[in-house]
């Protein structure tokens, strides 16, 4: 099951993981993307888009061969 807010980011499968980091750095509010306390959070968010992401590639990779 893919995360919701990686679904929400609209990618192709065979975007670039600093394609992925793009998108979802643009996915948050500037406010929220500007609270210091946020940061581990924000770095935890921007990981799990990117475990996501290879996920839905690798299982791209299975089903074509």
């Amino acid at each position: 099951m893919t995360d919701p807010a990686y679904q929400r980011l609209g990618l192709p499968v065979t975007a670039s993981p600093f394609a992925v980091l793009r998108a979802a750095v643009r996915a948050l509010h500037p406010d929220t993307r500007a609270v210091r306390g946020f940061r581990a959070a924000r770095k935890r968010f921007y990981r799990q888009m990117l475990c996501a992401h290879a996920a839905r590639q690798a299982a791209g990779d299975r089903l074509t061969g």
